[in-house]
């Protein structure tokens, strides 16, 4: 004798409801939150590298190079130079750390006063540097004088400029000597002489060809 047997029921799978987007993000945030929390302040990870903690001041620099470079860069405009000054920053807080005082202020405000204090120092050093090398170059760009030979030559041209005009007729040079020694223009050279302006005219430039031959200029 054959027995049906019933056919199995299989009970549904549980449904798993979703949680809502909105929840899932609030604890994300709660667990950022408490993460953040759980971190030292930068305050304590100066004072704790005040204390020698060197583990402490790699969190700070990691924490804040970032904005100690941001804020030197905007004073010294070089980058190289703006990465040595953050490097000199950060020694002196190292060396420094042990004063740092929280009652008188947040360690970031702190350190960057030290860091603006060595970006200025800094601006100032290349200032005075090239100011420095633009009087070198000035000086090394003069070009040295023999004052007793120039002295000489002055003389002898004097010389001979005085016997070419002792070459020329006696009009000629009084008319050369009131305009080139006394400074007179033509006419007041006529009016002192009492000759017409033509007159004068005539001597200078007779008397200038005759000075430029004597004195071999050829222009």
């Amino acid at each position: 004798m054959s027995i049906a047997l019933a056919p199995a029921r299989i009970a549904p799978a549980p449904v798993r409801r979703r949680r809502p987007r909105s929840d899932m993000l609030g604890r994300v945030v709660d667990a950022q939150h408490e993460a953040a929390a759980s971190d030292p302040s930068v305050d304590d990870l100066l004072v704790a590298a005040g204390a020698g903690d060197r583990d402490a001041f790699g969190a700070l620099y990691d924490r804040t190079s970032a904005r100690i470079f941001g804020l030197v860069r905007r004073l010294v405009v070089d980058p190289a130079q703006a990465e040595e000054v953050t490097q000199d920053v950060f020694l002196e807080v190292w060396q420094t750390a042990p004063r740092f005082d929280r009652d008188r202020g947040s360690a970031i405000s702190w350190m960057f006063t030290l860091a603006h204090r060595r970006a200025v120092d800094r601006v100032r050093s290349a200032q005075s540097a090239h100011d420095r090398d633009l009087r070198i170059g000035a000086r090394d760009l003069d070009v040295p004088v023999d004052t007793v030979a120039e002295s000489a030559e002055v003389r002898i041209e004097h010389e001979r400029a005085r016997g070419a005009l002792a070459e020329l007729s006696d009009l000629q040079r009084e008319c050369v000597a009131l305009a080139y020694y006394g400074g007179l223009t033509q006419s007041e050279i006529a009016e002192r002489l009492d000759v017409p302006l033509g007159t004068v005219k005539t001597r200078l430039r007779d008397g200038m060809i005759r000075l430029r031959r004597l004195l071999g200029v050829t222009a």
